[in-house]
């Protein structure tokens, strides 16, 4: 890339996950998380604030669930993307699921008029028949976690990195990860999470290449988590203002690499 370049990602929408991994209460009704009435207004509003455009890796699901809601994230200017139907965790599928669930998630967010150019696999990792496939099926990019930024098999691949990524920080399921990582399992505070991708905008206006950088919305409704991620898109803000990074939405920077 000619300048540095960021991407700004939110992952998962709704109670998907916890449907996948049996977790939802039965009695209680589909189609009201607060991730999607009360989490990403205020999400897409900042966003609006800081004329910022980024991508939403959703499940298909939500395609059902909150239809509407993905509209409204396309109409405000943001990439709608695939995050697997239920969050299933990817690296289990075998070639013939992925291939259905690819082309589910398609045609279901097709039916809404937002043809995704890119996929993220729920868990970071993709199979070894995913470039493939996902390229098959027209897919322009992937995102999964670790490596280089690159062009594999004709499908440009902008991943994550984990520890720059709010989960690693407040999620106890993280806790081994962050002892490799950080020397501790404990839950890092949102000051932390803040500290650490500002610390990662800088490193990438010295260095160059793309930095990716990711949030959930149902982990960004709480006061201080709010206010760490707000400050993380002023500071990039700043920088695109002063022409020091590029930054754009995942399919933009792929249409980039893959030209």
């Amino acid at each position: 890339m000619s300048r540095p370049t960021v991407c700004v990602t939110f992952d998962n929408l709704g109670e998907v996950t916890d449907l996948e991994r049996g977790l939802w209460p039965e009695d209680e009704p589909l189609g009201r998380h607060f991730s999607v009435t009360r989490a990403l207004p205020r999400v897409l509003a900042l966003l609006a604030e800081l004329d910022l455009r980024a991508t939403f890796f959703v499940e298909g699901l939500n395609t059902e669930l909150y239809p509407e809601a993905l509209r409204d994230i396309a109409a405000a200017g943001h990439e709608v993307a695939y995050h697997g139907w239920r969050h299933e965790r990817w690296d289990g599928v075998d070639p013939s699921r992925e291939r259905e669930l690819l082309e589910r998630g398609v045609r279901a967010l097709e039916g809404l008029g937002l043809r995704p150019a890119g996929f993220r696999p729920p868990g970071g990792r993709l199979t070894p028949s995913s470039l493939r496939t996902l390229a098959d099926l027209g897919f322009s990019y992937c995102s999964p976690a670790g490596g280089p930024a690159g062009v594999h098999d004709g499908v440009a691949v902008l991943p994550f990195q984990w520890p720059l990524i709010d989960a690693f920080h407040y999620l106890p399921h993280f806790g081994d990860l962050r002892e490799a990582e950080r020397g501790t399992p404990d839950v890092l505070a949102p000051d932390e999470l803040r500290r650490t991708l500002v610390a990662a905008l800088r490193d990438v206006v010295e260095r160059g290449g793309v930095l990716s950088l990711l949030f959930h919305p149902f982990l960004a409704d709480a006061g201080d988590r709010f206010d760490a991620m707000d400050a993380v898109l002023r500071e990039l803000r700043a920088l695109v203002d002063r022409r020091s990074v590029w930054c754009a939405p995942c399919r933009d920077v792929a249409a980039r690499m893959l030209a």
